[in-house]
This record gives structure tokens, sequence and C-alpha cells, in this order.
């Protein structure tokens, strides 16, 4: 059957509409109708016409970027629809499926030329009567079994002999249709452009315009890693650092987009410290701080270090952050500015005013607050920055804390003084948790004599936040775990210096409780993981420890508690999750794992598992472990890979005997503390025993009351 795409730019006159598309199927097509104008206001007449479909493409430019939408008011109207809707799905499915492209007005035109340049088979109307007519021939002309596509590739001359000359005298059609997606698919092709990027001679700015267009032909044709060659090869070739240092950043999105640790990071990231530098030097910090954002916005990227299950950063913490600190703008955020006046003593002749703060994370923060606001001695107040819209802006305005911290942006100090001055002199101590964009904002003013704690979990040292706050306006920061703390003090170098805070190692706050209930004489085989959320969780270890104890005894199965990762949050979780899923099908299939889901009871749920997993690649303190090895579950740790062989890691964290160094060893450990149901409830009143003593809230709790109410003791 044939395929019939009509493109109408303007609301088409429905009444003729309807009648061509009756005469394409009775000549047995499919009609499709791609709508560039508001279909909303016509779906009824829509409805009528007995398409085999029809699809709203984006209407308006507001989903375009700024920059994109700025230039768009130059070209025309034709072309600027093409550029509203050329990344749409369906029209590139519906348009590389079709035998015949029609564009039912004028200004649709120039989509069904595009579209024809990447279907090279179709035939291109502009007007119902002349693609009847086309349709009409083909049906009386025999066709040949196989066509050829008519691609143009330019001769191999063209691009070696004199790029400089011939390529700007290419008509821009050829050199369209020349870096489409056949010509990029074919090895050829691609290295024919390639070469032309890298020759000698050729203007700045035309091998920046061909490398984009060269780079576009390789992602529609799904070749990512040229399309980041293209860019980068030209970029080599050009002096004009502003421009080079562009096509480097489009290279690195490129592959993040598509969920990979990009092979030009680090370069990039220096071209644009080196170009925040000489910004900064030339007396403008707005632009300075722009570079810097996005250099910090690149080298400390979720996909490089917190989808992915190894990072540079974690490999040599020191060396990798040197480099950023080296740059003068970063010399400059730096810089103590520290506090007029030291915070004052806790006050004795009323309760301690204390505002716990965050921003839209809770999660670790319920126990304190209620202990608090039923303390004697503590009056308390919560303040969630992001449940107003004024000051979640201010309180992630990474660009413009940058741009304050370099001496421009007055502006910024100005706000967050007005904002969050009336909570500052309310509170005798400040309580932030998560050191993010809030504690930069934070410390951005002089708190007075406010005393500032920060607590620092894991997730934090990963991200550029600690690098941008003025650690000298704090007066404690608190970490999860020792590994923790030395990670992040090898990463940043004001926490290596004179005006470093107080630092201090608490427990998170944990009701354990009420997690150690009487487990059935079956839960012995149950291996569990509290939570699959995210990649570091890295369940596939889990599996393989599985499988190992199955091949003894296989009545082990493997519960999975919690909400499975979100595949949008990045491409690198989105090809993880895809891996396990494939691996965990039979396995499902069989009973062998088993996924609870999410719940609000995980003490209910822990009386079906008899061993506690954690299979992280990295942790702060793996609360879901704690509470498996409070309920008598046998604990079994993976040595944490980004922390293993260091001075604090898992090992040190838990007893020794529940740390493992692979899947072999787990399935050992697991094998042999159940191998007996009274071997197996040994084990696990032994873990309980140790989680109730060190980590339960009564325990904690104490820690708590001297960081805020004793005396300071700082390690």
């Amino acid at each position: 059957m044939t395929d019939v795409l009509f493109v109408a730019a303007s609301q088409p006159q429905f009444g003729v509409l309807a009648d061509a598309v009756k005469k394409f199927r009775d000549q047995g097509a499919r009609v499709h109708l791609a709508c560039l104008f508001d279909a909303r206001a016509c779906l009824e007449d829509l409805d009528k016409l007995e398409l085999d479909g029809f699809q709203q493409l984006p209407y308006g430019i507001g989903h375009l970027s700024i920059g994109t939408r700025r230039k768009l008011k130059r070209v025309p109207h034709g072309r600027r629809l093409w550029v509203q809707i050329r990344r749409n799905a369906w029209l590139r499915r519906h348009g590389l499926a079709a035998k015949h492209l029609v564009a039912l007005d004028a200004n649709a035109v120039y989509t069904v030329w595009r579209l024809s340049q990447y279907n090279a088979d179709a035939g291109a109307s502009f007007g119902i009567a002349p693609a009847l007519r086309a349709m009409e021939g083909e049906a009386s002309t025999p066709q040949p079994v196989t066509r050829r596509r008519n691609v143009i590739i330019p001769p191999r001359t063209l691009i070696a002999a004199d790029v400089r000359r011939q390529a700007k005298a290419l008509p821009h059609t050829v050199m369209r249709t020349a870096t489409a997606r056949p010509v990029m698919r074919s090895a050829v092709g691609a290295r024919l452009w390639r070469s032309a990027l890298g020759a000698p001679g050729v203007p700045a700015g035309f091998r920046a315009a061909l490398s984009r267009q060269v780079a576009e032909g390789m992602r529609w044709a799904g070749r990512p890693g040229g399309a980041t060659l293209a860019l980068t090869t030209a970029a080599r070739r050009i002096e004009n650092r502003e421009i080079r240092t562009a096509l480097l950043d489009e290279a690195v999105r490129t592959e993040l987009n598509k969920g990979i640790a990009p092979r030009a990071l680090d370069s990039t990231v220096q071209e644009l410290l080196t170009q925040a530098d000489g910004l900064y030097k030339a007396g403008d910090p707005a632009a300075a701080a722009s570079a810097l954002d996005r250099a910090l916005v690149l080298g400390f990227h979720r996909v490089v270090h917190i989808d992915q299950l190894s990072s540079p950063l974690a490999a040599d913490p020191t060396a990798f952050s040197a480099p950023v600190h080296a740059s003068a703008v970063m010399r400059k955020i730096g810089e103590p500015r520290g506090r007029k006046t030291p915070a004052a003593t806790p006050p004795s002749d009323r309760p301690l005013r204390l505002l716990v703060t965050t921003s839209a994370n809770d999660n670790f923060l319920k126990l304190v607050l209620s202990h608090y606001e039923d303390h004697p001695g503590v009056e308390v107040r919560y303040l969630d920055l992001a449940a107003t819209p004024a000051m979640k802006r201010i309180s992630w305005a990474g660009r413009r804390m940058i741009e304050n911290r370099l001496g421009g942006d007055a502006l910024y100090a100005e706000q967050v003084e007005q904002l969050m001055r009336p909570h500052l002199d309310w509170a005798d101590t400040v309580f932030l948790d998560w050191c993010v964009a809030p504690a930069v904002m934070l410390t951005t003013i002089d708190p007075g004599d406010t005393r500032i704690v920060v607590r620092l979990h894991s997730y934090e040292a990963f991200t550029r936040w600690p690098h941008l706050v003025d650690f000298s306006r704090i007066d404690d920061l608190v970490y999860v775990a020792d590994h923790v703390q030395d990670l992040t003090t090898s990463l940043v170098p004001q926490l290596r210096g004179e005006a470093a805070p107080r630092t201090h190692m608490l427990h998170n706050a944990m009701d354990l409780s009420g997690f150690n209930r009487e487990k059935p004489a079956d839960a012995r085989f149950n291996l569990g993981l509290i939570g699959i959320s995210q990649v570091a969780k890295d369940p596939l270890w889990a599996v393989d420890v599985l499988e190992r104890v199955r091949k003894q005894d296989e009545r082990y199965r493997l519960l999975l508690v919690g909400g499975d990762m979100d595949r949008k949050t990045s491409r690198a979780t989105k090809d993880y999750l895809a891996e396990f899923e494939r691996v965990l099908a039979p396995l499902e299939e069989s009973g062998a794992v088993v996924r609870l889901g999410p719940t609000d009871d995980v003490p209910g749920k822990l009386t079906e598992i008899g061993t506690i997993l954690s299979s992280s690649v990295r942790e702060g303190c793996h609360v879901g472990l704690m509470e498996g090895a409070a309920s008598a579950a046998v604990p079994v740790v993976r040595d944490w890979p980004f922390y293993a062989g260091r001075e604090h890691s898992a090992r040190t964290l838990y007893p020794e005997n529940w740390v493992v160094a692979s899947p072999e060893e787990a399935a050992r450990r697991i094998l042999e503390a159940t191998a007996t149901e009274e071997s197996w409830r040994n084990a696990g009143k032994l873990a309980s025993e140790h989680a109730l003593s060190v980590w339960d809230w009564p325990v904690v709790s104490r820690t708590f009351d001297e960081l805020f109410l004793g005396e300071q003791s700082a390690h």
C-alpha cells in the first residue's frame, strides 16, 4: 500500500481536501496529514476527513531556545516552520515512509523539500492535482524492483583539493543534501566531509557552520559519535577561542545527551575556564560567570559522575578538581570573605531558636523536626526554600551566584538579604540540609551572629555546588560518614584551609525500633534489595549474586523493594534500565526475582527478607541496608567501588564481616550464614543488636543535641 503525507502550514479548505483524500484512498493509498497550523479549533473537521492519521506539530516557537527564536525572526516563514518541527518523531517516521510528499500551501513547500532530501525515493509535489497525476502515472508505468537513492555526494576533489574556494561556492541545496541522513549513514560520505572540516585555510566562520551542518546530518543518521568528531575536528583547526569553545561545548552536549561520558570533556572544560578567566580580566563578570557556570555544569554533569558505575572524580579527587581551582575565576570565588562577628553562644535564658531548612527534600529531617518540636529547650521553625517561587528562583540561581562572587549583579545579594534576613534575625542557629545551591545562596551574605550548620550527605560531593560555597561563613559542616568527608575535602580546597568550618560525623536520623519483627522460616532464602531507583544502586550486581547462590539451592529468591529508575533522568539511566529489564525478564517469569514495588511499610516488607544486600557502587550510609540489619536480616555489603581500598570506606562504616569484595564472596557469605535456620537467626540477631546500638534514634539524637545545644565536639 502507498503512503501519502500531506503537509499544511495553513488551515486547508476541508471540502476540497476531503475529496482529494477520497481519490487517493481509491487508488489504494494511506493518507496522513501533518498540521503546521493550530488544529485545535478544527478537530471535528479533521475527524471527518477519514484520514489514516493526522498530527499537530509544534505550533509556535516557545519550545525552542531563546537564541534559536531570535534567529528565526530573520528567516522566511516556510523555513521557520521547518525549524519548529524538524525533530518531531512522527514527522520523521511518516516522512521517511511516504511514497508521495504533498505541500498543500506555499509555506509548506520548504518542509516537503527538506523531507524529500531524506527520502530520495519519494515524489514531492506542490498541490493536490500534481500529486494525483504523479500517482496515476506510477500506476500505469511498471516500476523497477529496486531503486537507487538519488544522493548527491560531492566528488572527492571538491572536498580535498580546494575546500575554501569550492565549498563556499557549493549551492546551498547541494550542501544540505550532501550532509543529509543517507550520506552520513555512509562511511564514505561521512569521511569525505570530515576531511573537509580539517582542511587548512578554511575561514573559521565557514568551518564552524559546515561542522554544525555535518553534525546535524550525523545525528539524523544515528551516529552521535560522528557528530562529536565533526565538531571537535573543526574546533581543533579554529584559533578564535569563542568559536572553538562553542563547538567543543556542542560536541560535549551531543555525547551527554546520549548518556555518554564525553571524550573531549576535560579539554572543553579547560577552554571554558580559560574563556572565563579572559572575560573576568577584561572586566565582564556577567560573561565570565556564564562561561564558568557552563564549565562547572559540564565538568560535574550527572551523566559523568552520578548515572555511571564509575567516576573520574572518585578515582582521583584532588587531580580531578585541581584544574578547576587553578583558574583565576575559581580562585576569586574561593577567597573566604568570613563574617564580621562570630556566631553567638546558645542562649541560657530562653529556648534555642532553631531554623531547619532545605529545598523540597526533607527525607532525612522528619525525626529531627519532631524531636525538637517536643524539646523544651528548643523553639523550632521549618523553612522549605522551594515552597515559594521567589525563594526557589533565588536559591537555585547558579549563574547569578557566580556573577555576584565575581563582583557583579549586586542586586542578587540584595534579594538574598531581603528574603533571608528575617529568618536569620529570628534564628540562633540555622540547620540547612543538603550542601547544594541553597548553601551557596545562604553564604552570599554575612549571617550576622547566627550560627550556620550545613549537612552534606553524599550526592552533593559529585556536583558543582560545594565548590561555590563560601565555607568561611559556615560554622559547622556535618557529614554522614567519614569516607564522604575524605572525598569532599580532597575535592574542595577551601575545606583544607584555615577558614574551613568545624566538621562533625553524625549518622542519619532513623527510628529503627519498629523494624525488629519476627521473620517466618522461609524468609531465610529471600535476598532483599531496598532502593533500585538510581544507577548507583547497581541492582545487576545483586542479580549476579542471586544467580550464584541459586546454583547451589534454587529456593533462593531476590525481592526488590522500591520504585524503578526513571528512564527520563538521563540517557545513561535509560540504557542501564534497558539492560536491567532484559536480564530480569526471565528471572521474574521463573519466580527467582519478585518486584514488591514502592511501599510505605518497609518494616513489614523486611519480615519477608532474610538477607539484606547493599549492591551500590557508592553510598553515604545506605539507610535501607541499616534498616534491614535492624530487622535481623543478614547484611551483605559490597565494598563500594568508589571508596574501596581507601582509609575510610564501607569497611570502616560497617562491621568488617558484613563487607564483601566480589559477588563470589557475597554468595559464599550468604550460603554460610543461611546454611541452617539456627545460623541464619543467630547472624541476624547480631546484626540487629549492632544496628540498634549504633544507628537507632535514641542513640543518634544525643549527638544532635550535643551539636545544637552542648559544647562543640569537632574532629
